[in-house]
Order: structure tokens, then C-alpha cells, then sequence
């Protein structure tokens, strides 16, 4: 057996997955200790000793330990207000808003509408990313102004989908009807499904306005990560494929897409992430819309996108309110992106 397998082999014995339960084990542990006797700093401290500890352990050196240090003060930074915000809340109150209908209508609206935003990104920010990937003059220029939405601030960001797409009637004839009876071919058809339709292009307290808000702050994400899955193929496969006779399109289709998938996917996830956390766009576009809860089936009601509903919640309940609704909300976007790393990659989930 060569050197570098043996590298760090007091920590060969156990297995990698073994190790990082063990290790994600005592560190919930750790908090729980902590945290029930109040002393929450000490847990921070002793994450990052702990992670210093196991780096040394595993034989990483000097300048490894160190790094693995420093980069756990930053994972307790990120980690420590998640573990609090769950571990402070009243269980009498999370149940009490997890069977609340109000609370039901905005976590199914931070579902659905950044679902529609991250499917727009992505199905027009895929050709987008081709392009770029591929080159052209000005690719600077539109490359700047496809990240301009990541500094933009998230109020100017709405003003910005307001000024756009409403108030001079430049989007009417996006208007469509759908009539409850309508005649054809001298017979009456009826339409009970609907019952009459007609939608008008809107964007002020309408669930367009807020799919659009939501697309013009996640849109970057899908773009810029399917443009380094697109960069990330080998160009000498795609000469390869178009030498034995296939077009662009073929080329695309069988060398291209299947050898990118994987950045598109990360992609839509990242757009969907982006879309669910966002707020000031949102509050201003669209703070209340009407949904129909459940789907199809359900009435019209009144809702907000599930940030501002916590905002909502936090001014008029109070933290212990809006704090079960973040918890609620937390969980399942937890449990929607590890659904979806997890039937998106064929490896387990984890790129």
C-alpha cells in the first residue's frame, strides 16, 4: 500500500461516513449541552477547538490545522443562529402555526412562485449561458449585466420590476380570455373547469409581479452556473461529434446537455434557493397576493410570500410568532433542497 493511502492513518480505521456522523453527532451534543445551560458561546468555542483537534488527528499539518480552524470560525458563524433560532423556539407555538391555514397559503406561495421563477431562469437562462460560454464581442458587457442583479439592492430591485412592466399599459395585449361558453364550428362548448377566465398582465399585488421580482434577483444563479457546466465540457468532444457528421443541434443534444446537466441542475437549485430567501423585491411588488389554497381545488384567498409573512408576523405577534413560522420555513426548504440534491445526482446527492 503506497504512502499517500496510509497518509493520516489513525483515522483510516473508521469509515469516512462513520467519522462524519460521529463527529455531526457530538457536535449536536455539544449544543444541546450548551445550550441547556445556557452558555451558547462555549459551544462556539468549542466547535472551532474540536474541528482544530480532528485536523490535527488526521496528521494535516501545521498550515492545515490552521485552515481547518479558521474555516470553522466562518461554519460557526453560519451554523450557530440555525441551531438557535430551532432550539429557541415554543413547541406549543410551532405546532400551533403548523396547523394555521394562513401559515399553510404562504410556505405552498414560497414554494410555488420560486419553483415558476427558477423555471423561468432557468429555461431562458440555459441558451443565455451557451452563448456566453461559447464567446462573442461585448460578452463583458452582457456578462456584467446578468450579475448587476447580485449588488442591486433587493428594495431597488422591485422599484426596478415596477418601473418596468407596470403603470403605461406597454404589456396589454399579454391579456388572455377564456371564455366559460364559447361557440366554433356552429356547436357550443363549455368550459366548467374554468368557468370563464381572463388573465391581464399585472404586476402590483399579482403573482406575476412577484414570479418576476423573484427571476430578476435568481436569474444570475442559473446562468452563471450552467455557463460553467457548459465551460466544464471538453471542447474536443463536441469536435469530435460534429466531425462524424452531427449538426449543433445533435452535438448539443448528445454531447453537450448530457455533460452539463449537472451545472443546469445546480443551477435551477440555486435560482429556486435564491428565489424562497427573498424579501425587499417581494414587499414591494407584491406583498399581498391572491392564491388559490389548495390548488384547484381550494377558494381564493389573501397570502404573502412566507419572508414577509415572518416580517409581517414579527411586527404584529412578536419574535416567539415569527419565529415558529421561520422555523416551519426552515424546515422545509431544508427538506426540499436535500430532495432535490438527492434524486438530482446520481452519486448520493452531493456533487
Amino acid at each position: 500500500m503506497s504512502t499517500e493511502t496510509t497518509r493520516g492513518s489513525p483515522a483510516v480505521a473508521l469509515g469516512t461516513g462513520t467519522t462524519v456522523l460521529a463527529f455531526v453527532t457530538v457536535q449536536l451534543l455539544a449544543f444541546a449541552f450548551a445550550f441547556g445551560v445556557d452558555l451558547p458561546g462555549a459551544y462556539a468555542l468549542f466547535a472551532v477547538a474540536s474541528t482544530g483537534a480532528v485536523a490535527h488527528y488526521r496528521d494535516r499539518g501545521t498550515f492545515g490545522v490552521a485552515a481547518a480552524t479558521l474555516g470553522s470560525v466562518l461554519l460557526v458563524l453560519l451554523a450557530l443562529p440555525l441551531l438557535m433560532l430551532v432550539a429557541s423556539q415554543d413547541p406549543g407555538i410551532v405546532v400551533e402555526k403548523a396547523t394555521d391555514p394562513a401559515v399553510h397559503r404562504a410556505l405552498y406561495v414560497s414554494v410555488y412562485a420560486p419553483m415558476l421563477a427558477a423555471l423561468l431562469s432557468v429555461a431562458l437562462g440555459v441558451p443565455l449561458a451557451l452563448v456566453l460560454a461559447r464567446g462573442f464581442p461585448g460578452q463583458a458587457l452582457v456578462e456584467s449585466l446578468v450579475d448587476l442583479p447580485l449588488v442591486v439592492p433587493h428594495s431597488v430591485a422591485g422599484l426596478a420590476v415596477l418601473f418596468a412592466y407596470s403603470g403605461d399599459g406597454t404589456f396589454d395585449w399579454l391579456a388572455v380570455t377564456i371564455p366559460g361558453e364559447f361557440a366554433a364550428f356552429g356547436l357550443l362548448f363549455d368550459v366548467p373547469l374554468f368557468g370563464g377566465f381572463r388573465y391581464d398582465f399585472s404586476v402590483l399585488g399579482t403573482m406575476t409581479g412577484m414570479v418576476l421580482a423573484m427571476t430578476f434577483v435568481s436569474a444570475p444563479f442559473a446562468v452563471n452556473a450552467a455557463r460553467e457546466g457548459f465551460e466544464a465540457v471538453d471542447s474536443r468532444l463536441q469536435y469530435a461529434a460534429r466531425t462524424l457528421g452531427a449538426n449543433r443541434w445533435e452535438t448539443f443534444r448528445r454531447v453537450t446537455a448530457p455533460l452539463s446537466v449537472r451545472g443546469v441542475l445546480t443551477g435551477g437549485v440555486l435560482a429556486w434557493a435564491r428565489a424562497v430567501s427573498e424579501f425587499g423585491a417581494v414587499a414591494i411588488v407584491a406583498y399581498n397576493v391572491d392564491v388559490v389554497y389548495p390548488p384547484l381545488f381550494g377558494e381564493k384567498a389573501e397570502t404573502q410570500h412566507a419572508p414577509v409573512f415572518i416580517f409581517r408576523e414579527y411586527t404584529t405577534g412578536g419574535l416567539d410568532e415569527a419565529g415558529a413560522v421561520a422555523t416551519l420555513l426552515l424546515a422545509l426548504s431544508v427538506a426540499i433542497f436535500l430532495v432535490v440534491r438527492s434524486l438530482a445526482y446520481d452519486d448520493g446527492g452531493w456533487p
